[in-house]
């Protein structure tokens, strides 16, 4: 199935994890699909990885390194790609600490990456969506945009706003023709949460307080990413996609 042949698609944070699953989904129906991170190497292996997997789908895969939140850089990038037709907004971090602990630098680090990195790569992207009337943004929100745990404050303020960033360009954008979304995962068993899944207490809170009574995985993200992107969601538009098995729906 090669529903998005011919499209273009950038996904920042992609050299593993969840960006790396949406970049293998996209390249599985057919988009020519650009890799982003800050580290070469690592990007570099993640298209050789994605080209091994997809027989042909080497030649659709591009790698380019910049920091999500260098403006310069990230306009200098764009600007040498062909124009977008889907951009998914994956870059994150998360620092754990309690708020009297955490300094002003750790909370800017964070809240940089996660909310004005969004906002920088979406306003250089844009402009080329926006001369042909047509593209979708997905910005990768979190249960957090919502719910919030302890010793997590810039990574759940950052993610609400990223939600309410959502909303401005849905508002601004899409009388222009474009769309804008959100998904927000549960908790996804990645290697970035080795640690909480090693966890046996965390884990049985997790299984326990999602009704679906799992972690979830890189792969339940996939298909609403496709779905977001695709004419099937033509009429969807400023909504936050909850894919968290249930987390949010009960108290």
């Amino acid at each position: 199935m090669d529903r998005y042949e011919g499209y273009h698609v950038l996904i920042t944070g992609s050299s593993r994890g969840i960006g790396f699953a949406f970049a293998e989904g996209y390249l599985r129906e057919g988009a020519c699909v650009v890799l982003n991170g800050r580290d070469a190497a690592s990007l570099d292996a993640a298209k050789a990885e994605l080209g091994a997997r997809q027989s042909g789908a080497v030649d659709r895969i591009r790698a380019v390194v910049f920091d999500v939140t260098d403006e310069t850089a990230v306009e200098s990038a764009i600007g040498a790609l062909p124009p977008m037709d889907v951009l998914v907004n994956n870059a994150g971090v998360q620092l754990r600490a309690p708020i009297l602990e955490m300094t002003i630098a750790e909370w800017r680090a964070v809240v940089d990456i996660d909310l004005v990195g969004a906002f920088v790569v979406a306003r250089a992207v844009a402009p080329g969506m926006l001369a042909r009337g047509t593209g979708s943004i997905i910005n990768i929100c979190s249960v957090q945009s919502s719910i919030v745990r302890p010793t997590t404050s810039p990574y759940a303020a950052a993610k609400a706003g990223l939600a309410g960033l959502t909303k401005a360009m849905c508002a601004e954008w899409a009388p222009l023709g474009l769309r804008v979304n959100g998904i927000a995962p549960g908790y996804i068993a990645t290697e970035l949460n080795a640690a909480l899944t090693g966890d046996p207490d965390f884990s049985t809170w997790v299984e326990s307080r999602t009704p679906a009574r799992r972690w979830g995985n890189e792969d339940d993200l996939v298909g609403p990413a496709l779905w977001l992107a695709s004419d099937e969601a033509r009429f969807v538009n400023g909504q936050i996609i909850y894919v968290d098995g249930g987390i949010t729906a009960v108290i």
